[in-house]
C-alpha cells in the first residue's frame, strides 16, 4: 500500500469521528500543529522509528507530546494507533489527505500551482475562477516558483497534474527523439 493510500485511510477514519463531534476543523489545526513538530524534529521521528526503544517508552513520548499541544481524544488515540502500528512516520500524509477530504466536504478542492517564476495576482484569479468552472468547486491555491521549469506553468489539482512547462515539453521532445 502506498503511503498516500495509507494517510488517506487513517484520514478517513478521522475525518468521520470529527464530523461525528462537529470539531472538524479542530481536528485539522491539532493535526498540522502535530505534524508541524514531527516535521521539525529530527530526535522525534528517530525515537519512533528505533526499534530498540520499547513500545511503553515512546506512548509515553507521544503522551507527553500529546498533552503539551493539547490534542484531542480523536488525535491523539489516531497518534496512539499510528505509533502502535509503527506507522507514525506517515504523520504527514495523514494530515495532507484530512486536509483534502476537510476541504472536498466543505465543496473546496486544493491546487498546487508551480511557476517558473513570479506571477501577478491577476493571474491567479483567472487561473482560480477557470479552475472552479471546471471542478464545481472554490479553489485554495498554493503558489510556488521553480525556475526548473524554465517557463510556463505546472498545476496540481486534487490528485490530477496538469504539466504545461517547457521543462515538460522539452522532455517530451526529447524522449520522441530517443525513440526514432
Amino acid at each position: 500500500m502506498s503511503s498516500l493510500a495509507l494517510g488517506r485511510r487513517y484520514a478517513k477514519a478521522l475525518i468521520g469521528l470529527a464530523e461525528e463531534a462537529g470539531s472538524v476543523d479542530a481536528v485539522g489545526q491539532e493535526l498540522r500543529a502535530f505534524c508541524a513538530v514531527w516535521n521539525e524534529s529530527k530526535e522525534l521521528r528517530e525515537l519512533f522509528e528505533n526499534p530498540a526503544i520499547p513500545a511503553d517508552a515512546s506512548r509515553q513520548v507521544l503522551a507527553k507530546l500529546a498533552e503539551r499541544l493539547r490534542l484531542s481524544g480523536p488525535v491523539r488515540n489516531a497518534l496512539f494507533i499510528l505509533a502502535d502500528r509503527k506507522r507514525l512516520r506517515f504523520v504527514p500524509e495523514v494530515t495532507e489527505a484530512f486536509q483534502n477530504l476537510s476541504e472536498a466536504r466543505g465543496g473546496q478542492v486544493r491546487a498546487t500551482v508551480t511557476t517558473a517564476t513570479e506571477l501577478p495576482e491577476s493571474f491567479f484569479g483567472r487561473l482560480r475562477r477557470t479552475l472552479h468552472e471546471a471542478t464545481g468547486k472554490e479553489v485554495v491555491l498554493t503558489q510556488r516558483v521553480d525556475p526548473s521549469l524554465v517557463a510556463g506553468v505546472v498545476a496540481q489539482v486534487g490528485g490530477k497534474v496538469f504539466d504545461g512547462s517547457v521543462r515538460n515539453r522539452l522532455q517530451e521532445m526529447k524522449e520522441e527523439l530517443r525513440a526514432l
